[in-house]
């Protein structure tokens, strides 16, 4: 089988196709630096002098986000980071009595699974025009603020002592040689993992036939994790041969100088991710709230990721896209059903963990 290695130029039109998580002791908010400057975005109403977000992108782009917002705004801003099972369960946990106000980031089938139970509402953002129809959901529910292609993050040098070549088909993945040398995250803990799973789904054409292609690979699996980024971390330290990541993870552990690594993706088709932001139902700061939205939408606001080697791509046409990010005009992408997939995952999630693994523990 031939490597193919994923392209590192600028961004060429990605075809996207769209239909229109008990949490215990958690971690304590983080508070940016103190900001200054007014508001220059606009909602209906006067905006609260406080707003808590619920982040699930890297920890580091939580902070610069809200350290920018804050600045810009002068509203004391502080965060929770958690993966999107993690978040969603947060926001059930939550429900009578929120505690954010705006959710940041994360696969969108994630906000479908919160807007099935009401933990979200629309907002109709005015910024929301600039971006793309199949790039947001119906009525205001969600709408996206970056993209990225689940791929293939191998180590090389571990590949090469095992004789085996860089993967570029999910049917690679089950290979005898490749036992207990890959990681992923857990489906019912993060997006990046549930997007994995749901992509089997769509490409084998069922639930059933996804369960069965899980089992076959359950035995290569090392470690089930909680964070969708951090197989890409143990493929990075030679823990692994192959993670399975959206594509922007390995990219950042190459740059941060873990060398050995390489990009790849499944030739049979990968699914692909629409990073939301989304208005928390009976959010305690809505105008506050509402101001994150309209900002997260500007090209300013999306150009903050790649200060901190996030290289997701922006879904603001006017927002630069980093050089280091993959270029995707070859990745074989499914139809990838953001709708069908929310709606499924409750009870897919649960399927996982009864026929497949259970969820590691927090």
């Amino acid at each position: 089988m031939s490597r193919r290695r994923a392209g590192f130029g600028s961004f060429i039109s990605l075809a996207l196709f769209l239909a229109a998580c008990s949490g215990g002791t958690s971690p304590s908010p983080s508070t940016a630096t103190s900001g200054g400057a007014s508001a220059g975005a606009t909602t209906a109403g006067e905006p609260e002098d406080t707003l808590t977000v619920l982040c699930t992108p890297q920890e580091d782009w939580c902070q610069a986000m809200v350290a920018a917002f804050q600045e810009e705004t002068g509203i004391e801003t502080s965060y929770v980071r958690l993966s999107s099972g993690e978040a969603f369960a947060r926001l059930q946990a939550g429900a009578d009595n929120p505690e954010f106000s705006v959710w940041w980031g994360g696969p969108a089938d994630a906000f479908v699974a919160a807007n099935e139970e009401g933990l979200i509402e629309p907002y109709d953002s005015p910024n929301r025009e600039a971006i793309a129809d199949d790039q947001k959901g119906a009525d205001g529910i969600w709408t996206g603020v970056y993209v990225g292609a689940l791929g293939f993050c191998s180590n090389t040098a571990v590949l090469e002592e095992l004789g085996v070549e860089v993967p570029t088909s999910w049917d690679e993945l089950t290979a005898p040689e490749l036992e207990g040398q890959v990681a992923m995250a857990h489906p019912a803990s993060s997006g990046t993992a549930y997007t994995a799973f749901y992509t089997q789904v769509l490409r084998l054409g069922g639930e059933d036939e996804a369960i069965e292609f899980m089992q076959e690979l359950h035995p290569n699996i090392l470690q089930y994790t909680s964070s969708g980024a951090a197989p890409a971390e143990m493929a990075g330290r030679g823990e692994i041969g192959v993670s399975v990541v959206f594509s922007h993870d390995c990219v950042r552990n190459i740059e941060a100088g873990f060398t050995d690594l390489e990009v790849s993706f499944p030739e049979e088709g990968t699914g692909y991710e629409i990073g939301g932001v989304a208005l928390v139902a009976g959010a305690p700061e809505p105008n506050a709230a509402k101001m994150w939205i309209d900002w997260s939408l500007t090209a300013e606001a999306q150009e903050i990721g790649a200060t901190v080697d996030s290289f997701q791509l922006p879904t603001n046409p006017d927002a630069a896209v980093p050089e280091e990010s993959v270029n995707l005009d070859e990745v074989n992408l499914v139809d990838y059903d953001f709708q069908a997939a929310g709606e499924a995952r409750e009870a897919l999630t649960a399927r996982f963990e009864d026929e497949v693994a259970a969820k590691p523990a927090e």
